[in-house]
């Protein structure tokens, strides 16, 4: 496996998650728009049980709106109603809180009819590390609570928030499953910064990253960024090799560095690392 990562304060927060789970009305499930399919928790679907939940795909800045109606075309087709936010700038974060609230308010006719006081709606918002949870927060809030940042494992504790009388929200760190036995899945999440405190090699990880744009047909995205076209496809490793030669003084490392900086920056462009399944590259 080129992923390893130490999950000890995860699965920590994992046990007090599940404890503040049975307060909750309603999960806020947040996932990355570049691998929607990948940072989607195996344990979300016990986790929320027959709670309401609200499917929020942030970063939709990061992939092209061809791409971002494609996904949104096979949520619905799945049952669900996907939220496409941009939660550093704002955009799609209103809608959600729209979707919250009227959650908050089926939950409190509910309690109206069995004689009870009307309160605020509890959400709670989890997804993989780094995914945005925490802007999304500060976005809700129209002010920062909560530390965000470029980078997984920020929020190390749970704690509630009031968004406003008729929200409270409760902002869980970063959740990954103990073990990935999918190593694309592991090397996808360690190309977004998904992953938490991951040890991984750069080179394999650019490697990585240069075959799933091949995979989607995406690969003169790389040519664009770099001016340099190689003679013929290849694998990634050698791509990088001859990238390093190219342009980096045969410095591979420091090609692999500015490979995923550009990658995550979105100084590609706007691309996906997966697709909807069944969907034509």
């Amino acid at each position: 496996m080129a992923i390893q990562w130490y999950p000890g304060h995860i699965a920590k927060a994992e046990r007090n998650l599940q404890e503040q789970l049975k307060r909750v009305d309603v999960v806020l499930e947040v996932r990355d728009a570049r691998i929607p399919l990948t940072t989607h928790h195996p344990q979300v679907p016990q986790w929320v049980g027959s709670k309401a939940k609200v499917l929020v795909i942030n970063r939709m800045d990061m992939i092209s709106l061809e791409v971002k109606q494609q996904w949104e075309d096979w949520f619905i087709e799945q049952g669900e109603t996907p939220y496409f936010t941009n939660a550093q700038q704002g955009q799609g974060v209103a809608e959600v809180a729209k979707a919250a609230k009227k959650v908050g308010k089926d939950v409190n006719e509910k309690r109206k009819s069995r004689g009870m006081l009307p309160r605020p709606v509890r959400a709670v918002v989890m997804g993989f590390p780094n995914v945005g949870k925490s802007a999304l927060i500060n976005r809700l809030l129209k002010r920062k609570v909560v530390d965000s940042a470029r980078r997984a494992g920020v929020t190390r504790s749970l704690r509630w928030v009031r968004i406003s009388d008729q929200i409270e929200l409760l902002d869980a760190p970063g959740v990954i499953p103990a073990r990935i036995n999918n190593e694309e899945k592991a090397l996808k999440l360690a190309v977004c910064e998904d992953i938490g405190e991951a040890a991984y090699e750069n080179q394999e990880v650019a490697a990585a990253l240069v075959e799933f744009l091949q995979d989607l047909g995406l690969e003169n995205k790389l040519g664009d960024r770099y001016n340099f076209t190689p003679d013929h496809l290849t694998t990634g490793e050698l791509y990088l090799h001859q990238l390093a030669a190219h342009s980096y003084q045969d410095d591979i490392e420091r090609t692999a560095r500015h490979l995923l900086n550009d990658f995550r920056k979105g100084l590609l462009g706007a691309l996906p690392l997966e697709l909807p399944p069944n969907h034509p590259s």
